[in-house]
């Protein structure tokens, strides 16, 4: 496997996930050859960081009235393919937290092999001012330690 920029030690990096949720690879999610479109992976991204977002309780509704956050970057290294009918588990972590905004690395597993790694940067921000705010200690906690 070649090097991912973001990733110091593949092995180490891989240990540290914990959280995840099951995906099945739909039909309408793949190209005319049955495996998965390149754009694909990026929805099963999105899933399992609200149901993570959600488990550490990131996303209450009192939260949602006032503060978000929005994608600022999100990458992904495609290792091998995926295809119709794949089950596989979408694992979330956050990797670091800012002042304002915090990382949080994925990575895709069908049976024990890894298929996808990504990283992302997501800043949280007053929706009312529509600019970045602080993440409390609180909410900083809470990333930090899930």
């Amino acid at each position: 496997m070649s090097r991912i920029p973001y990733i110091e030690d593949f092995s180490t990096w891989e240990k540290e996930f914990t959280f995840y949720i099951p995906v099945s690879v739909r039909f309408s999610e793949t190209d005319m050859y049955g495996h998965v479109n390149n754009v694909s992976p990026f929805i099963y991204f999105e899933e399992a960081r609200i149901a993570y977002l959600n488990k550490i309780g990131f996303l209450s509704k009192d939260m949602r009235q006032k503060d978000g956050i929005i994608v600022a970057d999100l990458q992904c290294n495609y290792l091998k393919e995926l295809y119709f009918g794949d089950h596989i588990r979408v694992y979330v972590k956050t990797a670091s937290v800012g002042n304002t905004s915090f990382d949080i690395h994925y990575k895709v597993v069908r049976e024990e092999e890894v298929i996808l790694t990504a990283r992302g940067r997501l800043v949280y921000i007053d929706t009312e001012k529509k600019e970045p705010q602080k993440l409390s200690e609180a909410l900083k906690k809470k990333l930090i330690e899930t």
